[in-house]
């Protein structure tokens, strides 16, 4: 999907065009306050240079300056914040804070965050987190087309935040607090993983891949990550085994 505004990254995402839409608004609104306080200056400097007429000083405490005042406060707050704030909660009912429901069959995946990586984790045929049939990656999260996909996030170290600039969605990956996030993937492509949160000397290293596939190739990546996995399994390596339950 083409973002409202150019030069923001292509939207690949079910609900990015909501972000998108307010920060167009903003944008919009920010842009219209400059020209007319340019203007006010603008008026000001020609009306009041130097020769035209005696300085009149004003402290702005007067009735008239604290009703006007007060104006103009009210019309950028309730036209400009008021509007967002509408918007932002509708936004915020429809999609960030509406987590798919079971019978929506999501993908779920856990992802801990170590300085400087992403490690994703998969469930296994036996659809339980933290067992041996898991499927763990590294820097590379593949998820199919069409489908809602929930994230737990947790660090292993700092503060860290799990950022899909193309999916306009953000949240920070905390250590020893779970942190959830969805979203559904609507264009395929391999995506940018970063991290928006500095969280030491090589935070900009702090990169992985999201790769969204149709349905039919990622089940094909997952049964191969799968044979892999139980390859690669170690019993004996526990830094490996790092999944948490969750329900």
């Amino acid at each position: 999907m083409v973002g409202l505004l150019p030069l923001r990254p292509f939207d690949a995402s079910l609900d990015g065009f909501r972000n998108d839409a307010l920060f167009a608004i903003t944008t919009l609104m920010v842009s219209v306050l400059f020209v007319i306080v340019c203007g006010i200056l603008l008026w000001a400097v020609v009306m009041h240079r130097q020769g035209r007429h005696a300085a009149v000083y004003e402290r702005g405490v007067g009735q008239r300056h604290l009703l006007f005042t007060g104006f103009i406060t009210a019309v950028i707050f309730f036209g400009i914040d008021g509007t967002l704030l509408v918007d932002a909660w509708l936004d915020l009912d429809q999609a960030l804070w509406r987590f798919p429901r079971a019978d929506e069959h999501p993908v779920e995946i856990e992802i801990w965050a170590q300085q400087w990586s992403w490690n994703a984790r998969y469930p296994g045929p036996d659809g339980t987190f933290n067992t041996p049939d898991d499927i763990v990656t590294l820097n590379d999260v593949h998820v199919p087309l069409n489908r809602p996909v929930v994230l737990h996030l947790r660090s292993k170290d700092v503060v860290h935040s799990f950022y899909l600039p193309n999916f306009r969605i953000k949240q920070d990956v905390l250590p020893s607090v779970e942190t959830r996030l969805w979203f559904q993937a609507s264009a395929a492509g391999v995506y940018e993983i970063g991290c928006a949160q500095h969280c030491g000397a090589s935070h900009y290293r702090m990169r992985g891949l999201l790769t969204a596939e149709p349905p039919a190739d990622f089940a094909a990546w997952l049964a191969a990550a799968a044979a892999d996995a139980a390859r690669k399994y170690d019993a004996s390596d526990v830094e490996a085994h790092w999944g948490w339950p969750w329900t």
